[in-house]
């Protein structure tokens, strides 16, 4: 018990250097290539610590090296702006001018209703709001929204806004080509009130659209799956 007590002590504390010396973020700030190695440093730490039957040096070694190879990767990064793109990756445009990028969601991996969940975890319901919506290397979605430099409007003005108006739970009507059978229970609507509601908007199939909802203020928005392509593409 004693000889397990030492060697965990000695690796916790090479751990807590190693992460001293990889610099100070968060979990949920570090790029790509740093959780890769944060993972594979608390498992090469657990193995000597499970089995005494292994040398010490066997998680040691493996550490440092990870450690040695951290810092040249970083100080490559710094110097070499070239190598950014491929070591950390890029920011994406997920959202422009309140229209989804859709190609884009599809290289990320990202589903609509995911999207939808950061978009709201920001504070923003209505994708008419926000002009850019960017996915950040670290995985966080950056928001910049819509008339960002307008001046804002009076308390008077806001309070006289919440009296006549009062903010709805946007409803998804159709997402990714599907329709949301949630919402039209809760609306207590069917497939065909839906098809009525997209021939008053000259839209002919369901599947040719990427997203249609009620927004905030009860008013129906939706985006064909071309239509960021042909906007924003050209």
């Amino acid at each position: 018990m004693f000889v397990i007590s030492i060697r965990t002590a000695i690796l916790y504390l090479l751990v807590v250097l190693t992460m001293r010396l990889m610099g100070k973020r968060q979990i949920g700030e570090l790029q790509p290539y740093e959780f890769v190695i944060t993972i594979m440093i608390s498992d090469l730490a657990s193995l000597p610590m499970q089995d005494t039957r292994l040398p010490l040096l066997l998680g040691i070694i493996p550490i440092i090296t990870l450690l040695f190879l951290k810092t040249i990767l970083t100080q490559i990064v710094l110097k070499f702006q070239s190598t950014r793109k491929f070591v950390d990756g890029e920011p994406c445009i997920l959202i422009n001018k309140g229209k989804i990028n859709y190609s884009t969601l599809k290289k990320q991996q990202l589903n609509i209703d995911e999207l939808l969940e950061e978009l709201r975890l920001a504070n923003y319901f209505n994708l008419d709001e926000i002009q850019y919506a960017i996915l950040e290397n670290d995985g966080q979605i950056s928001i910049l929204p819509m008339n960002y430099n307008s001046t804002k409007k009076t308390i008077s003005n806001s309070e006289n806004t919440s009296k006549n108006t009062e903010a709805k739970l946007p409803k998804v009507l159709i997402s990714d080509g599907k329709i949301n059978k949630n919402s039209l229970t809760c609306m207590d609507k069917d497939e065909k009130w839906i098809l009525n509601l997209l021939e008053k908007h000259n839209i002919s199939s369901i599947k040719h659209v990427l997203i249609a909802l009620y927004d905030t203020e009860g008013k129906f928005k939706y985006q064909l799956f071309d239509k960021y392509e042909k906007e924003y593409m050209k």
